[in-house]
């Protein structure tokens, strides 16, 4: 459990305005979730949460 209390340190953290603008520029040069989420230091699950209520759409690795 410690593990995982320490990845998720920023767990259920509000977006700040430069963290929202980043997604989008990230989302627009079509990187991939893992690599955006990493990007911003959030895990996947919420950066694919945000990016879903802004309408954006996140490049799938193939």
């Amino acid at each position: 459990m410690a593990k995982d209390a320490a990845r998720f340190e920023r767990h259920r953290q509000p977006w700040t305005p430069d963290e929202v603008q980043k997604l989008h520029l990230l989302a627009k040069k079509a990187m991939a979730l893992k690599a955006i989420a990493k990007a911003l230091n959030r895990s996947e699950e919420s950066v694919r949460d945000r990016a879903k209520a802004d309408g954006l759409t996140i490049a799938k690795l193939r």
